[in-house]
């Protein structure tokens, strides 16, 4: 017999019976405890949330053993010749590099000769150079870098006292040295106490002292040694306060050198003014052979 479909059949189920049809209770159970895994339970064998996260947590996978960083040094490239040919030329020589390293040599009229060609092969023609050349007969013996200065003079001018007995004439000299600086001049009057003996000896350098003065002193009185610088000798001839006929013997400080290692015809300045004095009648006493030429 089919059942009445007007009836109301819900309204007839049984309290406790499931609202799906066909399932029983145990099972709704089961589907309800299913639904919520993480709700606290209130019974003994309950377990907290943050256990089962624990529990439940993955092992992390162990990462492979990770290269220590290694130091890196930078190597300086090495020096090739050709690099260090290179350096070489961008240096510029100095004459104090160059001296330091060669020995010192004596000066020889040959250097004089040399240096005047030098000097005046610009300005002067081949006939004027050759009328220029010193005889050779005017230059005394050099030294050989042994001598003190007072044992070469002895030695180029053995008859020394007789001559400055011999010398009366003022506003002149007998024998003059010619050095770079006042300072040197002095000191080669201290290393020429053996040979001067008594004789007179004059300062002729502008250091401290003027011309006017200088003038003064040889017209008071005949001087036998003069001692200076070639700029302060030519002011004196130039002025007439020096006459250079009776000078019988010209010594030039040549083989000194400063602390530049330079000697005083290295110095432009210096070399420039010897020879402007040597045009002041110099040349020609050293070709009627009355006057003789020394490098010290």
């Amino acid at each position: 017999m089919a059942d009445d479909l007007g009836d109301d059949w819900w309204e007839n189920q049984p309290a406790g019976a499931s609202s799906s049809p066909g399932k029983s209770s145990d099972q709704s159970k089961h589907v309800i405890s299913w639904n919520f895994p993480f709700e606290a339970s209130d019974g003994e064998g309950g377990r907290d949330v943050g256990t089962t996260q624990q529990d439940t947590a993955p092992v992390p996978v162990l990462s492979k053993k990770t290269k220590q960083p290694m130091e890196c040094f930078l190597v300086p490239p090495k020096e090739t010749k050709e690099d260090a040919t290179k350096t070489k030329k961008r240096r510029k020589k100095k004459i104090t590099d160059i001296l330091a390293k060669s020995e010192p040599k004596p000066g020889t009229p040959e250097d004089l000769q040399k240096l005047m060609k030098d000097y005046y092969s610009s300005s002067r023609s081949v006939i004027e150079l050759e009328e220029l050349k010193l005889p050779d007969s005017c230059f005394l013996k050099c030294n050989d870098l042994t001598h003190s200065l007072s044992s070469y003079l002895k030695e180029i001018c053995p008859k020394w006292v007789k001559l400055r007995k011999n010398h009366t004439e003022k506003k002149s000299v007998l024998m003059l040295i010619i050095c770079s600086s006042a300072i040197r001049a002095l000191e080669l009057m201290r290393s020429m106490t053996a040979f001067r003996g008594d004789s007179k000896v004059m300062k002729l350098f502008a250091k401290h002292i003027k011309v006017q003065e200088q003038v003064k002193l040889l017209e008071k009185r005949a001087v036998h040694l003069g001692v200076g610088t070639p700029g302060r000798i030519k002011e004196l001839v130039k002025q007439g306060g020096l006459d250079l006929n009776p000078l019988k013997f010209l010594v030039f400080d040549w083989n000194w050198r400063d602390q530049k290692l330079r000697r005083m015809m290295d110095i432009p300045e210096i070399r420039k003014e010897v020879f402007e004095l040597l045009e002041m009648g110099v040349l020609s006493l050293c070709k009627s052979e009355s006057l003789k030429l020394g490098l010290f």
